[in-house]
């Protein structure tokens, strides 16, 4: 989405503290990573040569990080090799991974551990989070609230609609006083698409258009079949475009775990296909929501913490076309002009 003005700061200073801000991480010897595969961590332990710990909840990516992480390693050693005057020879820690759900109601104390003994009084913790999904990013807010250690913070969220309903938000005393303050799951599943990338695909006006129609059409089949299954997760088809309606239909029934030579009402569906146009309309009109949606979404956050005496700001770190969820959400617990001014007495 767009970004959001940073409260209090001219052009050039919210300019200054995007450009500051993977410096930032530099203040901190351990790092708490939200991850996925750890693309992010990977970078701050063996670019940076920070201290990581990375937190996931599934085995089976955690094993493949790891895997990553070797492949890196191996591929620095071979270009040390080759040029050594160029890679760095100081020592690489590899990031640190925990298989762990992280309950965003309750503390983890996995969370908390250092790394290394801190050389002088308590450890100084940073709590990252890139595209944390759901409740993950909500629990980084709150070990960040509640923990002494963790310093600072900085997250992106994605995945709203996996928010707890209650509990994930509203966060904020303000916003939960705000009448109509609700935001359903239709409403936070539209602000995780991607407006930028959307638009574009509108005015190519590809045949990539119909996936929506396509997906519209099995959810019909869906419900008739198990009028209890809500909102399953059916994952990216690849080039739907080049499928039949009963192709796609069958590939998404297995997907969700039906059976796919379920008997299909072929006119019913050709029915639906016919309707390509308006389900095209129908959901560029909800994207038009989408940076709303996810603005109230975020400046609860940021009142969150303000409201407890954080320093918190909202600052856009790269372009949406790249990634449509570029917002990350900046806290201290010494305002961050501050926090800059001890990061460059320690540069120098």
């Amino acid at each position: 989405m767009p970004g959001i003005s940073a409260r209090g700061l001219s052009h050039e200073g919210r300019k200054q503290l995007a450009v500051n801000l993977t410096r930032v991480l530099a203040l901190y010897r351990s790092i708490l990573d939200a991850y996925i595969i750890g693309h992010l961590s990977r970078f701050m332990a063996l670019g940076l040569g920070l201290m990581v710990k990375s937190i996931e909840g599934d085995q089976r990516l955690v094993e493949r990080a790891q895997r990553l992480d070797q492949e890196l390693l191996q591929a620095l050693e071979k270009e040390e090799k080759r040029n050594p005057q160029v890679v760095q020879t100081s020592p690489r820690h590899s990031p640190h991974h925990v298989v762990r759900w992280v309950d965003p109601t309750a503390l983890c104390e996995e969370l908390l551990l250092p790394l290394e003994n801190p050389c002088q009084g308590r450890a100084r913790l940073l709590l990252t989070g890139l595209h944390a999904c759901g409740d993950l990013s909500v629990a980084l807010l709150r070990h960040f609230s509640c923990c002494p250690e963790v310093v600072a913070l900085a997250s992106v969220g994605c995945c709203y609609m996996k928010l707890s309903d209650p509990g994930g938000y509203p966060l904020s005393q303000w916003v939960a006083g705000l009448p109509g303050y609700e935001l359903p799951y239709r409403l936070r599943e539209g602000a995780c698409h991607a407006l930028e990338e959307y638009a574009e695909r509108l005015q190519k006006a590809g045949p990539g258009l119909r996936t929506h129609c396509y997906r519209a059409a099995l959810e019909t089949v869906i419900r008739r079949a198990r009028p209890e299954l809500r909102r399953p997760g059916v994952q990216g088809i690849p080039r739907v475009h080049e499928l039949k309606i009963e192709e796609y239909v069958q590939r998404g029934l297995q997907r969700v775990g039906l059976d796919p030579q379920l008997p299909l009402n072929l006119a019913a569906l050709q029915a639906h296909v016919a309707q390509e146009n308006r389900v095209v309309a129908f959901f560029s009109l909800a994207l038009l929501l989408a940076p709303l949606v996810e603005t109230l979404i975020l400046l609860d956050r940021l009142l969150y913490l303000q409201e407890q005496g954080f320093h918190a700001e909202l600052l856009p770190i790269f372009s949406p076309e790249l990634s449509p969820r570029n917002l990350v959400l900046v806290a201290t617990k010494m305002p961050l002009g501050q926090a800059l001014s001890v990061l460059e007495t320690e540069d120098s």
